[in-house]
């Protein structure tokens, strides 16, 4: 039985930051430098921290970030069919598609903890290891298409690309760092997750998705339906281990990255469209995750 109360904590966090946004002097402007400061610093920091404290085998980054490359990757393919579909802007498509494979780290690492314990952490690692480049490739290159930015130079300077790589490279070279580095290393990166999601509910908007409705739920559907039926058949298929089932689940019904919307405005793409995007996106995790979850416990 899944307890659907585990999302609580993390949404409360969501909650925190939309009510500290719109009723109390802490507004806009600081959110926006609490996005950047997450973006760029603290959450780069943890994803680091991750990998490097819970490295894992070979076998284990193909086994298991093979797994999270095949949910991801339906979900870029699909969502690049949706190129076809009739737009009256086309930064719409551009700037959204992204949101149908993209993840919401935050919750993701929050999350696996309370599923799996510190296993649950470094299984969750991996994928996001596997998945976060393959994820900001299919999200960058639209973006630099449609608004002529340098793909290759926004690829090389993204913080959770250099990061990842950054991770990796050090596992492979099996780099052990010293116990008050990695203690730093790990405060700075246990910021990340609470002013992170407090970030994503400051951040919650509807607006602009009546621009295209249909895209916008065609996109919803890939990411909160699609996606979670993909993974609950591979974890049966391959008859993994029940904490790792959850763990991979999970991962698959996230909501969407709030970063989506950093990139889509930087980027000249059509943010308030991915604001939309992610504000519905997460709304609907609340309750689709946990029931990805016991649809995928029921099945096992």
């Amino acid at each position: 039985m899944v307890d659907a109360l585990v999302l609580l904590p993390d949404f409360s966090l969501i909650a925190l930051g939309w009510l500290l946004c719109r009723f109390t002097p802490l507004n806009r402007p600081l959110w926006d430098g609490v996005e950047r400061l997450v973006y760029v610093v603290l959450f780069p920091v943890l994803l680091f921290g991750s990998i490097v404290r819970y490295p894992t085998s070979l076998d284990g980054l193909l086994s298991l970030g093979g797994v999270g490359l095949a949910i991801v990757g339906s979900g870029v393919v699909l969502a690049a069919l949706l190129r076809a579909w009739p737009q009256r802007d086309a930064s719409l498509h551009a700037s959204g598609q992204q949101t149908a494979f993209r993840f919401n780290s935050y919750i993701a690492l929050a999350l696996s903890e309370r599923l799996a314990g510190a296993q649950g952490l470094a299984w969750m690692a991996v994928l996001i290891s596997a998945c976060v480049p393959l994820c900001n490739v299919a999200a960058v290159w639209p973006l630099a298409r449609h608004g002529g930015h340098g793909y290759w130079r926004e690829l090389a300077r993204n913080p959770l690309i250099v990061a990842t790589v950054a991770g990796l490279l050090a596992n492979a070279v099996a780099l052990r760092l010293p116990e008050f580095v990695g203690t730093t290393l790990q405060r700075i990166g246990n910021a990340a997750l609470p002013l992170g999601l407090m970030a994503v509910g400051a951040g919650l908007r509807f607006g602009a998705l009546r621009e295209a409705p249909r895209l916008a739920a065609a996109l919803l559907a890939i990411r909160h339906l699609v996606l979670p039926l993909i993974a609950i058949a591979l974890v049966l298929w391959l008859r993994l281990p029940a904490l790792q089932q959850a763990v991979i689940v999970a991962f698959a019904a996230l909501p969407t990255a709030p970063t989506s919307y950093v990139l889509a405005a930087r980027m000249g793409g059509h943010g308030a469209y991915v604001a939309g995007l992610v504000t519905v996106s997460t709304l609907l995790a609340m309750p689709g995750l946990p029931l990805a979850l016991a649809a995928m416990a029921s099945l096992r």
